[in-house]
């Protein structure tokens, strides 16, 4: 099995079995030009911000072609909780509302409402392993349905059309977080009300700049509640009436956007370009599948579902030893990832089974 991307377009240490997309994926050399391109326009004045203001236009753009939406759909956080407190500051919440979510969802997308004080807003959790799971969760008392698209923790993947259709049912919101599947699965966002994804996994980028998606043929009459600057519609000065915002997802932007780490995201999202998002999805589930039967076939228990279609690029495996597990990889030279006392293995295009067998191979001498 040959790798999907070159991995010499990478910074992949030789020798290495680098399975840690889900945390950090390694850099493309093609960043650091990236990079010098925006120290270079930092420091030319006024053409260089009409340069950095370009690049904000044209990761837009990529990213709407990335996920089938309008660039006027997509803006940019600092990161997930900041769209996702945004998003909850908005909405006018009532005694008794609750929000839906897996007991194990990812906090930048819980801890925004759930920290909430007036009203406080109840957390209807999902437990098990049931694909149907969050529907027992869900009520006339529903304002959102947080989910993310793929499981940090476990590697599950949601259903989004039967989520879509749930909180339809109930007139709630789709708030979905995609930093898991973003890069290497197929996005529709227009399945979501709102979106958000970081960009420093399988989108390539780094940290700094996360992505934010506003539907707005299906919530036109969403507005923030608090803004700054850069949030506000051109030539709005003063304050002897009311202000007005950016009419699209650029009101998610409340300052300068973080101007460095979109040139990499431009620079990341140039080189996903070049790939079908199925050809990147069938690559990494190969290796996926690989992993998960020689793992079953040990008898190792398994957090993530085998079935191809309600996983992603992640196989977890659950150990209350996972801490020395993750060190003892490390110093066999395979990157993987530590946390919930889980340890994770996550493919991406540079990947291959050699990667898979070498990860084996580790694996035998310490479990």
């Amino acid at each position: 099995m040959t790798p999907l991307f070159d991995p010499a377009d990478f910074r992949l240490p030789p020798g290495v079995a680098h399975v840690c997309a889900g945390g950090e994926t390694a850099a493309l050399r093609a960043h650091d030009a990236a990079l010098l391109r925006y120290v270079e326009d930092k420091s030319t004045g006024p053409s260089g911000r009409a340069n950095q203001e370009r690049q904000v236009e044209e990761a837009r753009a990529g990213m709407a072609r990335l996920w089938r939406v309008q660039p006027a759909d997509i803006g940019f956080v600092s990161n997930v909780a900041e769209g996702v407190s945004i998003v909850a500051e908005s909405i006018d919440w009532r005694e008794g509302d609750s929000i839906a979510i897996d007991a194990h969802e990812y906090p930048s997308v819980v801890a925004p409402i759930a920290l909430r004080r007036h009203p406080a807003i109840r957390l209807r959790q999902a437990r098990g392993a049931d694909p149907g799971r969050l529907a027992s969760c869900v009520d006339a008392s529903t304002r959102i349905i947080a989910t993310s698209y793929v499981s940090y923790l476990t590697g599950e993947r949601m259903d989004l059309t039967a989520l879509r259709a749930l909180a339809d049912s109930v007139g709630a919101l789709l708030l979905v977080d995609f930093t898991q599947a973003s890069g290497y699965l197929p996005i529709d966002a227009a399945i979501a009300d709102f979106a958000f994804s970081a960009s420093y996994k399988w989108m390539l980028g780094i940290t700094g700049v996360a992505v934010a998606y506003w539907n707005r043929q299906r919530q036109p009459n969403w507005s923030p509640t608090t803004a700054g600057w850069n949030s506000l519609a051109a030539g709005s000065s003063g304050y002897d009436k009311p202000l007005a915002l950016q009419p699209d997802a650029m009101s998610f932007t409340r300052g300068n956007p973080a101007h460095c780490s979109i040139y990499v995201l431009n620079s990341a999202l140039s080189y996903l370009s070049q790939y079908d998002m199925h050809d990147v999805q069938r690559h990494v589930q190969t290796l996926t599948a690989a992993l998960l039967d020689d793992l079953a076939m040990s008898q190792i228990p398994l957090m993530t579902p085998s079935d191809p279609a309600r996983h992603g690029a992640s196989v977890c495996i659950a150990s209350p030893r996972a801490k020395l597990i993750v060190e003892h990889l490390y110093r066999h030279r395979v990157y993987s990832w530590n946390g919930h006392e889980r340890v994770r293995f996550s493919f991406h295009g540079y990947n291959t089974m050699t990667d898979v067998e070498q990860t084996l191979d580790a694996l035998r001498l310490c479990l």
